[in-house]
């Protein structure tokens, strides 16, 4: 297998199902051997491993229960056990919390923090010594830090707090020619979303977006991919929108 991630490592958390799934079997497909984090399912990790590998690809599993005490370091030991020095870091890995303000307990509100802000910026701290020079991060976002969606309004913070990381980085790795970009998804087709096998609200969330069907983690995939590669060099600090042009404009009249 030959691409254009030839002779490089990736590392996407989250990365054994959903749109982190779809991320590194794009990454492997390209040709980067990658890791492939997990955080409680070992077997939808091996399965990625395995459809990588099928494909003619490289990849490794490790787990890291992210949102505890330790967790960075943790991935960090669990990654050198088989890598060298990392070229991708894809911050996929999060949870997402139903419910609005007046629901959400304190308990509630730091978990997702833990897990979807102040892992990632931990991983890249502990990171960076491992990131070689001329390398690529990216984090997934949403588009809830653009479109009002007051039931997921604790889950968009977090991810507003992952966009302000992005910029911060993306100034300060610039140096040693590192981009750091963002990827806003908007609604996709994840087990994460078991409610779109609903047929009416799956027709609703098609409706948002320009093209009239809900997204699919390959969507997602091949933005990560460019964004992975050298062409994407001149990239950095920005948040791409992926969410398929959803609710661009007003509604129309009644």
């Amino acid at each position: 297998m030959s691409g254009r991630l030839d002779g490089k490592t990736a590392l996407v958390t989250g990365g054994s199902r959903g749109i982190g799934r779809g991320i590194a079997l794009r990454l492997g497909a390209d040709g980067a051997r990658v890791a492939v984090h997990y955080g409680g399912n070992e077997t939808a990790a091996k399965e990625t491993v395995t459809e990588i590998e099928a494909a003619g690809g490289r990849a490794f599993a490790l787990r890291a229960e992210l949102g505890v005490p330790g967790d960075a370091e943790a991935l960090w030991a669990a990654f050198d056990r088989d890598a060298d020095g990392l070229d991708i870091l894809v911050n996929n890995a999060g949870i997402t919390l139903y419910e609005t303000i007046e629901n959400v307990t304190e308990e509630d509100y730091d978990r997702v923090f833990a897990v979807n802000a102040k892992a990632p910026f931990f991983i890249v701290k502990h990171g960076l010594e491992r990131l070689r020079d001329g390398g690529r991060i990216v984090n997934v976002s949403t588009g809830a830090t653009r479109i009002a969606m007051p039931g997921i309004g604790a889950y968009a913070m977090t991810k507003g707090a992952l966009e302000a990381m992005t910029l911060s980085l993306a100034q300060q790795l610039g140096p040693r020619g590192i981009t750091v970009n963002s990827v806003a998804p908007g609604i996709v087709e994840t087990d994460m979303n078991a409610w779109l096998a609903d047929p009416a609200a799956r027709a609703e969330a098609a409706a948002y977006s320009v093209f009239d069907r809900v997204g699919q983690p390959a969507d997602l995939a091949g933005i990560v991919a460019f964004l992975a590669s050298d062409d994407a060099g001149w990239v950095t600090g920005q948040r791409i929108d992926a969410t398929g042009g959803s609710l661009l404009g007003l509604a129309p009249a009644a």
